[in-house]
């Protein structure tokens, strides 16, 4: 398995917080988001962000303060538009380095404090992984993808729904299967893909994905008010 960190968005949401740095390098009590995800990651999993041209430099300085080696992979990539998407993101790293290892893919704005050693131990081997937490307020549920469960299957993932039947919902930390890297490929072979969670929803239509549902602390820091990232020194 290797790990797969995010980190190629533009964070044009939080500008001008974001305009001179990207959101994984924002800290949170004097550490970069993104520095937290590596600690997590277990020792024996090669880890690799991914990001672009512009932030380029940012990351190869942030990468040598690393107490572990972290490798960064470098989209030809300088600006908004020209953007391929998280999905597409993915695919493309996949295909340029001839991945055939399963991923543990997160989202570098991510915070959480559920242990990745018990995610991943919940991982079958076959199917998709992907970890629910109850957000406990199903209002701020619309900004997410809604999950439904039964047992530890998602059998319904709704995006940014203006109803939401829960407050469940996925976080961007996934285990995806090389054997699902052909699906992944054929979901973006027609145009550039952005949101993790349709793809979920793509696949929920040709197979099982299994739920990992925590209850420890979680935030997408793109999601914080202003106060929210006071009180966490961002």
């Amino acid at each position: 398995m290797k790990c797969l960190l995010l980190a190629g968005g533009f964070g044009t949401r939080m500008y001008p917080l974001t305009q001179r740095i990207p959101k994984p390098l924002l800290k949170i009590n004097n550490k970069p988001v993104i520095t937290y995800l590596v600690k997590k990651v277990p020792p024996d999993i090669d880890i690799v962000v991914s990001t672009n041209k512009r932030y380029e430099a940012d990351f190869l300085e942030w990468q040598k303060g690393l107490s572990r080696g972290v490798d960064i992979f470098i989209e030809d990539v300088f600006g908004e538009k020209d953007k391929p998407g998280a999905i597409s993101s993915i695919d493309l790293f996949i295909r340029s380095k001839n991945v055939s290892d399963d991923l543990l893919i997160i989202a570098g704005d991510n915070y959480f404090n559920f242990s990745l050693p018990d995610f991943i131990k919940t991982y079958n081997g076959r199917n998709a992984l992907v970890a629910i937490h109850d957000i406990g307020d199903t209002a701020k549920a619309r900004e997410f993808g809604v999950v439904k469960l039964e047992g530890n299957r998602i059998v319904e993932l709704r995006e940014k729904p203006a109803q939401p039947s829960s407050s469940l919902i996925a976080t961007a930390c996934y285990i995806f299967p090389s054997r699902i890297f052909g699906l992944l490929a054929e979901y973006c072979a027609d145009k550039m893909r952005d949101n993790l969670g349709v793809f979920i929803s793509y696949l929920l239509e040709r197979e099982e994905v299994q739920a990992y549902v925590f209850d420890e602390e979680w935030f997408d820091i793109g999601s914080l008010d202003p106060l929210e990232r006071k009180r966490l020194n961002i």
